[in-house]
């Protein structure tokens, strides 16, 4: 079954270190797929792993962590040719879609020309839950601050828009994101913006925000807005912290 209705989960987590492989999930990325409401089977779990060049470690990583957790475990690569026949009936056949991090700019291109933007914008019509890091949050939004052109941040302008907002990542540990991010805000370049730290996610319901939900302790997410004197605002969000998961 899927969510009830199109639900967004973004953030700047959803990943730890491990001890025995690479990373495992975290408690944003469990949640997501505790929002597609899946009983009575193993969660259908898609990873799309474009934004770093659909790295068979990661991809081999997912796979390990999807066995010990139960899912039903997928992934869509699109280099050097896409790994599925059918893109847009393996992606609506799926509870969750979780897009990793990396360039933004790159994973935007890639999915347009492959047709992924028509077909991810149908999947979360039809309850798909969509979540991501990073570059998987900016993505859904009209755009953010990325490095995908090099150290110093850029805005990008030419996300999905499926939210309506501009998006900050990893707001508290890289020290350019806020500063740019306010700035682009003020001069009107982005519009209001959600920014998270690292740690904390956006859930939408449709295209408004419903929580800001949080997996470590500190974790934040604000509102940036112009404040129509040249500069920018940011409001703390109330938020809830998740349980921590084993």
């Amino acid at each position: 079954m899927p969510a009830d209705g199109p639900t967004i989960l973004a953030t700047s987590g959803g990943l730890r270190r491990a001890d025995r492989i690479d990373w495992r999930p975290a408690p944003l990325t469990h949640h997501a797929v505790e929002l597609a409401g899946v009983t009575g089977r193993a969660p259908r779990v898609c990873l799309v792993p474009t934004a770093v060049g659909d790295d068979p470690r990661l991809v081999m990583t997912f796979y390990d962590n999807a066995w010990r957790l139960g899912w039903d475990a997928s992934h869509v690569a699109l280099l050097p040719m896409p790994n599925v026949d059918d893109l847009r009936a393996h992606l609506l056949a799926q509870d969750v879609v979780w897009v990793w991090g990396g360039s933004v700019a790159g994973l935007l291109a890639l999915w347009r020309l492959h047709g992924l933007d028509t077909v991810l914008r149908e999947a979360w019509e039809a309850g798909v839950v969509l979540t991501g890091v990073s570059a998987g949050s900016i993505c859904w939004h009209t755009g953010g601050t990325t490095d995908s052109f090099g150290p110093t941040l850029q805005p990008v302008i030419n996300g999905l828009g499926l939210l309506p907002y501009a998006n900050g990542v990893h707001h508290d540990s890289e020290p350019e994101r806020r500063p740019t991010l306010r700035r682009l805000v003020a001069e009107g370049i982005l519009p209001t913006a959600h920014a998270t730290d690292d740690g904390a996610g956006l859930l939408y319901r449709g295209t408004e925000l419903a929580e800001v939900l949080t997996e470590r302790d500190g974790a934040r997410a604000y509102r940036v807005e112009a404040d129509g004197d040249g500069g920018a605002t940011e409001t703390e969000l109330p938020f809830r912290r998740l349980p921590d998961r084993s």
